[in-house]
């Protein structure tokens, strides 16, 4: 049972979920990301890897973050992180999530996989850079994710390659040319 600690932390139930290291394989590219950038930051889809990190940012850089998650029992574990910089929403179906706004950063590992085109192509006018989690290259993943239908709505696409599943940058304000060479 959740209930309210010293200094307004919030103590959790216990929560059993299957967790595995490739759930964090965007953190180096998002961390890049954060990093070179000041502005608010949009996540789609909670993440036990993501949330915290991004979280943590809000606070110690005095920058506005939007989780949404569409997952009831995901958002009610990652509700704890809501605060004055990080807002967290939960919606039924992504086409509700308030995108359409400048973004620095934008991570996009939500579900179901299907809808993750629909709401690059949505931000495509919108985000410095989009950060796209399970972004391999090749038929599996082409057949899950889509992605080749959005690439053409971006001037800029940099795939990093040195994690499993690998992370994609998409953005039409940058140059993506050593994005991960130092900021």
């Amino acid at each position: 049972m959740a209930g309210e600690l010293e200094g307004g932390i919030t103590k959790m139930a216990p929560v059993t979920m299957k967790l595995s290291f490739r759930y964090g394989s965007h953190l180096p590219v998002l961390l890049k990301a954060v990093l070179k950038t000041q502005g608010d930051i949009l996540e789609l889809g909670a993440g036990i890897f993501s949330t915290p990190m991004l979280h943590a940012f809000s606070m110690a850089q005095n920058r506005n973050v939007v989780t949404y998650e569409n997952f009831n029992r995901w958002y009610r574990w990652f509700s704890i992180y809501e605060g004055k910089r990080h807002k967290v929403h939960f919606i039924n179906k992504w086409e509700d999530a308030v995108v359409e706004k400048p973004w620095d950063v934008v991570l996009v590992d939500q579900t179901p996989d299907e809808d993750r085109i629909k709401t690059i192509a949505r931000l495509a006018d919108y985000a410095k850079y989009i950060v796209v989690h399970d972004a391999n290259e090749g038929s599996n993943t082409e057949k899950t994710y889509h992605f080749s239908k959005i690439y053409h709505l971006f001037k800029y696409r940099y795939h990093y390659r040195d994690v499993e599943p690998n992370v994609m940058v998409l953005s039409n304000f940058v140059d993506l040319e050593g994005f991960m060479e130092n900021a």
